[in-house]
Formats: C-alpha cells, sequence, structure tokens
C-alpha cells in the first residue's frame, strides 16, 4: 500500500484554486490519468493501487464515469482560474490501466481532450500489463488518439520475475510488442534490476531480452525497498537479501554500456530512448521533470499547476463518494516556497542529459560545482562552455550524492 499523503492546507470542497493564482498560458500543460487496480500485489510496489479484495465497495466498472466526473470539475476550476489550454501529453499510469476495457480509456482520454484540447503530435502514453494487450485492446487505443505503449517487463528470467511477485508470462512481453508495433505505437519498455537472487548475467540477460524486441525506449530502475511492502517485510525477516549497492552500480553500467551500444542514449539517470533522429524520450516524464504544469486524475493522483500543488484522497470509494456528491477528491494542497522549489529542480533537472544551468543552483553554493567535477560526477566541459551541471557516467551512479551537495 502506498505511504501516507503528503501534509498540507485543506483543500476547499469546490476546488478552487486562490484568487492571487497566476496561470501562465505559455507552460506546458499535461494529464495524468491513474488507474489504480492490480490483479495481484508485487512485493516491491507501494504505488497507490488496489486489488479486488481490497477496493471497499468501489467499483472496477464504474471507474471511468467517476474519473470523469473529476475531468468536468478540472474544467470548471481551471476555466474560473484562466487555465485551459490544450494538453502536450496524457498519461494512463498505475495500477494497471489496461485491466479496464479499452473503451473506458477511450472514454476516459475523449472526455480529457474534449475539455482541455489537445496539441497536434501530442505524446499519448497507456501503461500496460504484457498479459492484457492484443491487438483487438491496441486497435480501440490507436483508434482513441493513443501513440505510445509503455509495457511492464521488469525482466526476461523466471526466478527474478517471481522473486518481485511478476505473474504475467514472459513469453506475452513479444506478443505485447508485436501487436503495438503492428498499429505503428512507440514502445517503451520498463526494466527492474537488483530483485533478490538476481545476477548480473540474469540482468544482462534481460537487457539483451529486452533489447531484442526493438522497442524505441527503455527505462530501468534499480529496486528500491519501501517500507510497508512486502518486500520490506520479507528482508527485515531475513527471508531474502537486502539489494547489493555495488552489485546494483554494475548493473547500471552495464545497461548503460549495452543500451549505448545498440543505439540507445541517457536522456535521465534511469531512462535510454532510441537515437534513429526521431524523439522517443517520454515527453510526459520530461514535463514532471522540468516543472510543468499538470493535472492528475484519480484516487491519489497530484497535481501542479502555477507553483500550487494538490493530491487527491487515495482510497478510490473515498475517492468516488466526493465526486458523487459534487465535490472535489483532493484532500490537501501546498504552495512550496522558494527554497523547496529550488531543492526540487535541482533534484530533477541534475537527473537530465542536458544538465542543470548554474546559475539555477543558490549562489552561496555554486563553487561546490568545482568539487564535483574533481570527483568526477561532472562534466566539466559542460560547466564551462555551458554553465550547466551535467552528470558523468560516475555522477549518475552518485546522482543523490550530487544534489546534496549542491542544496545542503
Amino acid at each position: 500500500m502506498a505511504g501516507p499523503l503528503p501534509l498540507g492546507d485543506p483543500a476547499p470542497a469546490d476546488g478552487r484554486v486562490p484568487d492571487d493564482l497566476v496561470v501562465d498560458a505559455s507552460t506546458p500543460f499535461s494529464a495524468y490519468l491513474h488507474v489504480p487496480f492490480c490483479r495481484v500485489r508485487c512485493g516491491y510496489c507501494d504505488f497507490n493501487t488496489y486489488t479486488a479484495t481490497e477496493l471497499r465497495g468501489a467499483k472496477q466498472d464504474e471507474y471511468a464515469d467517476t474519473l470523469i466526473r473529476e475531468i468536468d470539475l478540472a474544467r470548471r476550476v481551471l476555466g474560473d482560474a484562466g487555465g485551459i489550454r490544450p494538453l502536450d501529453t496524457v498519461f494512463f499510469g498505475g495500477g494497471t490501466p489496461t485491466l479496464l476495457p479499452p473503451g473506458d480509456l477511450a472514454r476516459m482520454l475523449t472526455a480529457v481532450t474534449s475539455v482541455f484540447g489537445i496539441r497536434e503530435g501530442a505524446e499519448v502514453t497507456v501503461e500496460a500489463n504484457p498479459d492484457t494487450v492484443t491487438p483487438d485492446v491496441v486497435r480501440t487505443l490507436v483508434n482513441a488518439g493513443v501513440t505510445r505503449l509503455s509495457i511492464g517487463m521488469q525482466s526476461a528470467v523466471p526466478h527474478v520475475l517471481a522473486a518481485l511477485d511478476r505473474t504475467h508470462r514472459p513469453e506475452n512481453v513479444r506478443t505485447a510488442v508485436d501487436a503495438a508495433r503492428g498499429a505503428g505505437l512507440d514502445v517503451s519498455v520498463d526494466l527492474i534490476y537488483g530483485a533478490p537472487g538476481e545476477s548480473l548475467d540474469d540482468w544482462e540477460q534481460s537487457l539483451d531480452a529486452a533489447l531484442a524486441l526493438g522497442p524505441d525506449h527503455i527505462s530501468a530502475y534499480a529496486l528500491i525497498i519501501e517500507e510497508g511492502t512486502k518486500l520490506a517485510r520479507q528482508i527485515r525477516r531475513g527471508e531474502v537479501p537486502a539489494p547489493d549497492d555495488d552489485l546494483q552500480a554494475d548493473m547500471y553500467e552495464a545497461a548503460d554500456q549495452r543500451l549505448g551500444a545498440a543505439g540507445f542514449e541517457w536522456y535521465e539517470v534511469s531512462n535510454w530512448a532510441r537515437a534513429d533522429g526521431a524523439d522517443h524520450r517520454s515527453r510526459h516524464n520530461l514535463a514532471y521533470w522540468r516543472g510543468a504544469d499538470w493535472w492528475g486524475f484519480g484516487p491519489g493522483a497530484h497535481s501542479h499547476v502555477a507553483g500550487l500543488r494538490w493530491w487527491n484522497v487515495k482510497h478510490p470509494a473515498a475517492y468516488a463518494q466526493r465526486l458523487a456528491l459534487g465535490e472535489s477528491p483532493a484532500a490537501g494542497r501546498e504552495r512550496p516556497d522558494l527554497e523547496a522549489r529550488t531543492l526540487e529542480r535541482v533534484l530533477l533537472q541534475s537527473r537530465l542529459a542536458e544538465g542543470l544551468p548554474i546559475d539555477d543552483i543558490a549562489e552561496e553554493r555554486r563553487d561546490r560545482v568545482a568539487e564535483l567535477i574533481s570527483d568526477g560526477l561532472v562534466d566539466a566541459a559542460a560547466a564551462v562552455r555551458e554553465r550547466r551541471v551535467r552528470l558523468t557516467l560516475r555522477g549518475r551512479l552518485l546522482a543523490d550524492a550530487v544534489v546534496r551537495a549542491l542544496t545542503a
């Protein structure tokens, strides 16, 4: 189960934003649509997701209509604030969005684009479990306007999938990719490394299997042990080993080497895109990392517009109840101060290959860039010629240390 919601100020029942909020119409705008349903709960996952036995009265077959009510709320709230503008990206995340009938996803997409509009060439992504993707599902999504499928592969090795409590059949990853390719979609696959019992050879096997699929984009995330998860409890009881930091570093270097040799370029610490002249990066995630505006629809979803942040109640039943009463599902909100915004900007933008402008670092900490260059964590040429903090490979492995040096 996901952790507690942030502390913040109470959110008004009507969802109205503060009167002094100034929306910049030139700021890119995105929509995130959260689908909180999963068939099983993976042992490592702390996302806000629910299996059938955890819904407590919330109905999966009514979810699309419920979320569309929040879209209508967004129309009123942002319309009053002058914040209606076309969407640059849309992202269906979860959970497992493709557990819903594809027609429900299509209706949600139609609703959000009808309210805000959508720019020509916009990116529309759906996350998918490989076992839920068929040519018919993909065809419905494409007809609705989806442009990209993000497939949760995680590993190609059966014992690693078992350690992660992943239940999909490995051969269905190829089936899903082929269906998406046949419909003309961009394809991304997600991998996780550092699972209990996973060796470097296992990881390299998964990398090779992912590359053999011919995707446009690969995400590779180090396994992080989150409090409250099944895996955290197993490690605490000594049933499985904790991730080995040195092994995870070796795995990251193996990923960077293999993906680079296959024609992929890293653009964020955990993300690589095919360098073939087209832009296969996740534009939706780039919007987060660059501090754009977005509305997050669904239980537990977070939103950010013109420096105001808010977050919805977590449970699907509570979410549905509020919207049925004509109320906002927002549980709280905040307007971070300059120090908090600077910390976030350094944290997010320093992870990008494009780097962080040195002028975005607090003036009294800019001299630390020289120390980071000396330590081999920051590229000297980019710092001198472009005045940007750009991580080296060693810097990517120690990205958190770079952020601490530039903010502490």
